[in-house]
């Protein structure tokens, strides 16, 4: 035997006894601690007298992690989970989205901390979870260390054909599973789709790309009042017949369950948030303003400037010019832009008018803001109102969007009705309710009779720092703004 085949005989005996060695000393393969461990899943040797061949199958050792869910802020300890993107045996990614949690004030994205394949979901859909406590269990490479070892649960053995399938699948088509869903959704292959992210990743701008090539522009999601497109030279038709339209009442087209039985529930989500902020609005002293105003000339203007609008891809409602003519007054009157501390000893003046806008969606009253309306043009503020009202029919409001508010405009008018009593909506310190536009009689300078738009608003307003001559007077200077929107142009930043 020539030297070079004697060590290797040697090698083989020692590395043999080693292993057999450990294997005998655990119970079970998937505990050695070792850092010296071989598995054999065939022979480990194999002789013949023409060849010595030494053959190994490495373990790919895992360690589970539990991956919790962490402080979202704004004081929230427990949020619902409405969706999963991933189920159990999926590879994920760093920045990889997880799953969508509902708080009783906003919808979060939880995404990935660690780059491995889920082993475990800890709640089911619409399930309570906790933070601090586990949301997943995730398995990752333990040699790369990246795990904190108070998050280790285990370390499980997996085979070697098991690793490589899960790294050849994970190479065919690096995409998150948001981004397969919206794949699967458009009936798109991947395999079709040229990734721009890192290692050729399929991100959503490319699904969203690759599907504008097939189909034309993509429309962002609209609130289900927006679906049906209007019907050419609708506002041309005579005011009386949509009147009488918008009075008949059209049915939900929900199956009527009746059990006979009492149902208790849990408050939870912008249910639960309104309970809380209602109970604070309580021991607010209200006092009330109402008003008419004639929206003949906005009307003419808003169709006027309708067409350009949808030539930028904005709908361009009523609400931009409310939202825009209550910012300029509040230059006037910052103290409607204000709140009071809870020892009622200070006022703080709002630099940002963020003004909210509250909307009825399957989740609930929910009241998205418009930030920094004073720096704003009317389409800027259209567009933003079109995102919003977009995110909100999804339920997909972040919390940004819905915190930071320092007042509040309700439009109740789009579901019915003239006048309101609004609340509102701590720290803030006004509010007002929009009623419907109505053709009504009234008499101009002349004495004569002739088709005005009339919209009726109600205010609501802290008494405690706010008196009703400066309510008033406020609502005068925006309804001036709004009856002669040429106005504004006066004062437009």
């Amino acid at each position: 035997i020539s030297a070079s085949q004697s060590n290797i005989l040697t090698l083989e005996t020692f590395l043999s006894q080693v292993c057999v060695h450990h294997v005998r000393s655990c119970s079970s393969i998937r505990f050695i601690k070792s850092k010296y461990v071989c598995a054999f899943d065939k022979p480990a040797f194999k002789f013949s007298h023409q060849q010595r061949l030494f053959r190994t199958s490495a373990v790919s050792c895992g360690q589970i992690v539990q991956f919790k869910l962490s402080d979202i802020g704004e004081g929230i300890t427990e949020v619902t989970v409405k969706e999963w993107y991933i189920k159990e045996g999926d590879s994920v990614s760093q920045f990889d989205s997880i799953c969508e949690v509902q708080s009783d004030k906003a919808s979060v994205t939880i995404s990935s901390r660690y780059d491995g394949i889920i082993r475990k979901l800890h709640y089911n859909l619409d399930e309570i979870a906790y933070v601090g406590k586990p949301l997943v269990d995730i398995e990752i490479d333990a040699s790369k260390g990246v795990a904190p070892e108070e998050d280790v649960v285990e370390t499980p053995a997996m085979s070697h054909e098991e690793h490589t399938h899960q790294e050849i699948k994970g190479h065919k088509t690096l995409a998150t599973p948001a981004v397969r869903r919206l794949a699967m959704e458009n009936n798109i292959k991947l395999s079709e789709v040229v990734g721009t992210g890192k290692d050729n990743r399929i991100l959503k701008e490319d699904i969203l790309n690759y599907l504008a090539k097939q189909t034309g522009a993509i429309l962002p999601p609209s609130p289900k009042a927006e679906i049906i497109p209007p019907l050419p030279k609708s506002e041309t038709v005579p005011a009386v017949p949509k009147d009488k339209a918008r009075k008949i009442p059209v049915p939900v087209s929900r199956p009527i369950v009746f059990s006979g039985k009492d149902k208790t529930e849990p408050l939870t989500g912008f249910h639960k948030a309104m309970v809380k902020t209602m109970s604070a609005a309580l021991k607010i002293p209200h006092f009330g303003y109402c008003d008419e105003i004639d929206l003949t000339q906005l009307v003419q203007l808003r169709e006027e400037l309708k067409p350009l609008a949808q030539s930028r891809g904005i709908k361009l409602s009523f609400m931009p010019f409310f939202i825009k003519a209550a910012s300029l007054g509040l230059l006037q009157y910052p103290i409607l832009n204000a709140s009071l501390d809870e020892s009622c000893q200070n006022v703080t003046y709002k630099a940002s008018h963020n003004i909210g806008v509250a909307m009825d969606t399957e989740q609930g009253l929910i009241v998205p803001n418009v930030k920094n309306v004073q720096v704003c043009s009317v389409f800027e503020i259209a567009s933003e109102l079109n995102r919003l009202q977009a995110l909100g029919s999804a339920g997909q409001l972040g919390t940004n969007d819905l915190s930071g508010g320092t007042f509040t405009l309700s439009n109740i008018g789009t579901i019915g009705g003239t006048y309101a009593k609004p609340v509102i909506l701590p720290p803030e310190v006004a509010i007002g309710a929009l009623g419907k536009i109505q053709v009504l009689p009234r008499f101009n300078g002349k004495g004569e009779v002739f088709k005005a738009q009339i919209m009726n608003v109600s205010w609501s307003a802290d008494h405690r720092i706010i008196d009703g001559a400066t309510m008033a007077r406020f609502s005068n200077l925006w309804k001036s703004y709004l009856e002669n929107p040429a106005s504004m142009l006066i004062d437009l930043k």
